[in-house]
């Protein structure tokens, strides 16, 4: 009898083992999956955000490379500017290196024929007329070799006109209009194009009395317009 109740307790007892054990599994296997969603649900938002920052990363990258490309094209075209003007430079000094002894030639006739005025002792009106006659010779000389021809106007003046200045257009006119007398006055009636530096220039030449040198250096000073 003690031995069959002892059967019947071990058959319950085998029971209840099965029945806790699968209840256990059951418990376990749950908690694993929901972990395991839970991680999922993580590791799924971690790599949204790594997206979204290494998309904003090359987001930047590329704008990055757009102003390195952007600014290596400036520095192309800056260089390229660079290159034309100092060919331009080039030119420049070339062209008034040949023209020195043009200029050197230039100052040592309207030296002569200041000096000439200068000793002149008759009227204005006869002053005048002989220095008109002078020109007349020297003037064609003057056209020839360096574009410029010298003029009388209505009122008396005389009236400088350089060609040969813009090398784009070599027959441009620059015009000075100068009164002179035999007081070694010198007075700039009208330049054209304007000159920055023309009274200082009339200046110089008032206490210098170097006309030649006056004149040389408002045809160096027109020069220097063409290439600003």
């Amino acid at each position: 009898m003690t031995q069959l109740k002892s059967d019947e307790e071990l058959v319950i007892l085998e029971k209840e083992i099965k029945e806790f054990w699968s209840k256990f599994k059951t418990t376990c296997c749950n908690e694993c999956l929901d972990q395991t969603l839970e991680l999922r649900d993580l590791w799924r938002e971690s790599i949204n955000q790594l997206s979204d920052k290494w998309s904003k990363r090359l987001k930047e990258g590329d704008d990055i490379i757009n102003k390195f490309h952007e600014y290596t094209n400036e520095c192309c075209q800056k260089n390229k500017s660079i290159e034309e003007r100092q060919e331009k430079l080039s030119e420049a000094v070339a062209n008034i290196t040949d023209e020195k002894k043009q200029e050197t030639d230039l100052m040592d006739s309207i030296q002569e024929l200041k000096e000439e005025l200068i000793r002149k002792t008759k009227t204005k009106s006869e002053a005048t007329k002989e220095t008109e006659e002078r020109l007349c010779k020297a003037k064609e000389l003057f056209k020839e070799r360096l574009g410029l021809d010298i003029r009388k106007t209505s009122a008396n003046h005389l009236q400088f006109i350089f060609q040969c200045i813009d090398h784009e257009d070599s027959d441009k006119p620059y015009i000075l209009t100068l009164s002179l007398n035999g007081d070694e006055d010198y007075e700039v009636i009208s330049c054209s194009p304007p000159l920055d530096c023309i009274e200082e220039l009339q200046s110089k030449v008032r206490e210098t009395n170097n006309f030649s040198a006056f004149i040389a250096n408002v045809r160096k000073a027109f020069v220097a317009l063409t290439y600003k």
